[in-house]
């Protein structure tokens, strides 16, 4: 079965350097991991579907359907181009981020389906903050139109102004 095609490389998570070379990367937990720069997109795109089989990803998330296993897809990955300490701390760095993502993604799921109600709770907290948002917006975007339509009555009246006026004069005057 030929690989699901998308974006301008033609993979997902796969995109094109200036160079000519193909840069993959996954996003997960929001954060960008970079998995590293390749020849051909290929072999990028095989190594973003080890890469999504790793953090379990759907299957219409990954670019060759035929790979079934983890396994599988990192034995078809290419390896890391490792020159020299410098790459090895990298891949070491790069390999680490990924554990602590993949670690995370697991506590969350777990999380979720053990506490559903905190989930529910958390989503209505952030739906009421956006409504206050929104709210307080449209309530300072009406005192500001007030104050454009009426520019006499919102100084002349307000009895801040004299404590400016007080503050800012000094005793000479």
């Amino acid at each position: 079965m030929p690989p699901h095609r998308r974006g301008s490389s033609g993979f997902r998570g796969v995109r094109v350097r200036p160079s000519g070379r193909f840069y993959a990367e996954i996003r997960a937990g929001g954060f960008r991991l970079t998995l590293g720069t390749y020849n051909t997109p290929e072999l990028a795109a095989r190594a973003y579907a080890a890469a999504a089989w790793r953090f379990q990803r759907p299957r219409r998330d990954m670019n060759f359907p035929d790979v079934q296993s983890l396994e599988e897809a990192e034995f078809l990955a290419p390896a890391p181009c490792l020159v020299d300490n410098e790459d090895r701390r990298r891949h070491r760095q790069v390999q680490r981020r990924i554990a602590i993502a993949e670690h995370d993604e697991q506590l969350m799921r777990q999380w979720r389906a053990q506490f559903p109600n905190d989930v529910d709770n958390t989503d209505a907290f952030f739906a009421d903050l956006r409504a206050q948002r929104r709210s307080n917006r449209r309530h300072r975007r009406a005192v500001a139109d007030f104050e454009l339509d009426n520019p006499n009555t919102t100084w002349e009246n307000d009895p801040r102004w004299d404590d400016i006026w007080t503050e800012t004069t000094s005793d000479d005057e």
